[in-house]
């Protein structure tokens, strides 16, 4: 009976000493740093002296506020891809070529993204060049040169790649939900928003949840490319985020401590976030079981 306990660990022991070494080792060693500083070429101990110096930092601090903006994106993206799944699940005329186009946003490498975003946003570029032609030249700005509206339209380059994600995941969890709940609920005399309020969205719950987990992190720890390609941080620090102030702070300053500080606390709370996600997932696995 005993032996019977223990087998199922060894099966998962080698997998588990994989993780460790690939994953534990490096966070281990990253929080170890984080505690140190180079003096006279050796490591020294310096307890949260790193967490100090960064939280008196302003460009650190901006870095998180815009973090924090960025945020905004996520209720715009589940709302927006809510609204066009039930769109595209309705069938529309040429839904399958609307679907096509909304998911393949997403599938681009963000790099190319940036890039081809990048010749349209600058002053001289794509957009203000059609808006000159057409008259509007009122409405030709700096988008990515200007310090008020760098950090808006990053947030819509990003809303513009992330969103189809959302699409599909919706779309394909309103696949899956009978549509005789629809009928009866039209019989009934329910109007469209009565069916999207009362039957869509709860169908919907788990995933709505899931992708604004998963928005949020991305909002939080995967936004680098994106403001690397496009601005660099700039103008000034008006795009800059945490990720890059990581990447600036141990490869073109040298302070690895320090970088290695604000690695930890970024590492702290999208790790929450993730654990959030496990937790609603498991819930909702136990209320479905439940009912």
């Amino acid at each position: 009976m005993r032996a019977n306990k223990i087998e199922p660990f060894l099966f998962i022991a080698p997998a588990l000493a994989v993780l460790l070494l690939v994953f534990g080792y490096p966070i281990y060693r990253l929080v170890v740093l984080s505690l140190q500083t180079t003096t006279q070429g050796k490591q020294a101990f310096v307890g949260l002296s790193n967490y100090q110096i960064i939280f008196q930092d302003d460009v650190f601090t901006l870095a998180v506020r815009h973090n924090a903006t960025l945020l905004i994106c996520v209720p715009i993206m589940v709302i927006a891809a809510l609204f066009l799944a039930v769109l595209l699940f309705e069938r529309i005329r040429g839904w399958q070529f609307y679907r096509t186009t909304l998911f393949l946003p997403y599938l681009l490498p963000i790099t190319v993204v940036g890039l081809v975003f990048s010749y349209i946003f600058q002053l001289s570029g794509v957009l203000n060049d059609i808006l000159n032609g057409l008259g509007l030249k009122f409405l030709a700005l700096d988008w990515l040169g200007s310090t008020k509206l760098a950090l808006p339209t990053l947030m819509f380059v990003i809303i513009w790649k992330e969103m189809g994600f959302g699409v599909v995941l919706f779309l394909a969890r309103l696949m899956s939900v009978e549509e005789e709940l629809y009928d009866a609920a039209k019989i009934d005399g329910a109007n469209w928003w009565q069916l999207q309020w009362n039957i869509t969205i709860p169908q919907l719950s788990t995933v709505i949840e899931f992708f604004t987990v998963i928005s949020i992190v991305t909002m939080l720890s995967w936004v680098f490319n994106y403001v690397y390609v496009m601005t660099g941080g700039g103008p000034g620090h008006a795009t800059m985020v945490t990720e890059l102030y990581i990447y600036l702070m141990a490869f073109q300053y040298n302070h690895m401590s320090l970088a290695a500080a604000v690695s930890v606390l970024l590492l702290l709370v999208t790790g929450i976030f993730i654990f959030l996600e496990l937790y609603l997932r498991d819930r909702s696995s136990v209320m479905e079981a439940l009912g």
